[in-house]
């Protein structure tokens, strides 16, 4: 099986740079997609040491113009054809609902639902120029269960939850695959500025997901639908 060409958005840190080297050590050519230009130039050049080839490429999930241009760069840096779409970006904000303001749920629901909508539908036309395209959503424990400060968010993942069991009903027998992968608690920087009681130490490592992305990925007409990424304990 060849390496894939990969387009992974939220590539700059976390799940979303451990997956890009996770790609890039099978020798794959890795587009990493986010807005902070410093962190996806390091990353893409832990891309070419690993084994790979990386690509920066600024990309803002609420902005659909920052969406095409870099969707166009990512197809050019790929050769005319994307084979796996990593929609990987979002955020998190804890606030008890009859606090939050119409921003809150903009701010959410453009990066978290809206975001993975349109990047897939602007990466179509070249995940058909592949042959075994791969769309592959993050979404989280939080995309099946509620959980106190966090109606909005479960809600925008709910949301990405139903666009992955849709786009996979739409797109069968097309040699589309769909996966959804729903990570419990993870040690990224979505926690920076989270007021509250949280336990670091009961976070998994971004690379357990990563792991878990390019498993779902390298079952080839086997993948799974959905794969739960175990917590700790």
């Amino acid at each position: 099986m060849s390496a894939p060409r990969v387009l992974v958005t939220g590539g700059g840190r976390g799940i979303g740079r451990a997956t890009a080297l996770r790609f890039a050590r099978e020798g794959s050519r890795v587009v990493v997609a986010a807005r902070t230009s410093a962190q996806l130039d390091e990353v893409a050049a832990e891309c070419d040491a690993a084994g790979g080839a990386g690509l920066a490429a600024n990309l803002n999930v609420a902005d659909h113009g920052s969406i095409e241009a870099a969707i166009w760069r990512a197809q050019e840096f790929l050769g005319g054809a994307i084979d796996v779409l990593v929609n990987n970006a979002g955020v998190f904000n804890l606030k008890p609902f009859g606090k939050c303001k119409p921003a809150d749920l903009s701010y959410q629901l453009d990066v978290n639902l809206s975001g993975a909508i349109l990047v897939t539908m602007e990466s179509m036309d070249y995940l058909e120029e592949a042959d075994h395209p791969h769309v592959i959503n993050i979404a989280s424990v939080a995309a099946k269960q509620g959980f106190p400060g966090s109606a909005i968010y479960c809600a925008t993942k709910f949301g990405l939850r139903g666009f992955s069991d849709g786009l996979r009903e739409d797109l069968a027998g097309d040699g589309f695959r769909v996966t959804t992968v729903y990570p419990p608690a993870v040690n990224t920087t979505i926690w920076d500025g989270i007021e509250g009681d949280f336990d670091p130490a009961a976070r998994i490592e971004p690379e357990v997901v990563a792991d878990a992305i390019y498993d779902a990925w390298a079952a080839g007409e086997s993948y799974p639908h959905d794969v739960d990424v175990p917590g700790k304990g």
